[in-house]
């Protein structure tokens, strides 16, 4: 009998599943964003003061902030619509970012998807 070390394809559970190769697009771009250890993008909302500010933060971004900022304010919304007037972008010790002016968590979380992270 031949022992193999890789599991048999019946004993692999739906969390064994090969990695995900990221497409080339996001291999080109000046910045990163790795996934938490849950596999989920590292994009958090923050609700204050009375539920009236909400705010996005995204985490552990790797390169160049600066350009993933313009980005964002560039891609995410039409040019010219109010949701677009209204995004304000701060970077927070040059690996986080701040995102206020609206409930945009899913938006960022697609955008980020459609962009190969």
């Amino acid at each position: 009998m031949c022992r193999s070390d890789a599991p048999s394809p019946a004993l692999m559970s739906p969390q064994m599943s090969p990695p995900a190769i990221r497409p080339l697009r996001a291999l080109s771009l000046p910045y990163f964003i790795p996934r938490n250890s849950r596999g989920a993008l590292p994009v958090y909302s923050d609700i204050r003061n009375g539920r009236t500010r909400y705010l996005i933060s995204v985490r552990n971004i790797q390169g160049d902030t600066n350009a993933l900022a313009n980005d964002l304010a560039k891609d995410l919304f039409v040019p010219g619509s109010p949701e677009a007037q209204r995004i304000k972008v701060q970077i927070i010790r040059s690996k986080h970012l701040l995102l206020a002016g609206g409930r945009w968590k899913h938006n960022i979380v697609h955008w980020l998807a459609d962009k190969g992270f």
